[in-house]
């Protein structure tokens, strides 16, 4: 889903117009992004948990070429569904 449909398919269940909708998803996405980064977590209830968590550092590979190259470690953000959210795609 893109973010055109997301919008449109808040503006359609909501009653909302398109604009107003978009600025209601850019409000929500950047609260979350600040909260992820300000908490280190973000849960929403019934639909999961999103997470950051330290990725080690460690050794891959060149797909071409095959050799050995070293992945440093970093800061990821991982989701963790709900319950809910579990059952629904069951």
């Amino acid at each position: 889903m893109t973010k055109a449909e997301l919008v449109a398919g808040i503006a359609r269940s909501t009653g909302l117009t398109k604009a107003d909708s978009e600025r209601a998803l850019n409000s929500f996405l950047n609260l979350a992004k600040s909260t992820i980064k300000r908490k280190g977590r973000l849960p929403l209830a019934g639909f999961g948990t999103f997470v950051v968590v330290n990725r080690k550092a460690r050794t891959g590979r060149n797909p071409q070429t095959g050799q050995p190259i070293r992945i440093s470690a970093s800061r990821v953000v991982r989701f963790r569904p709900g319950k809910e959210l579990k059952q629904s795609v069951a």
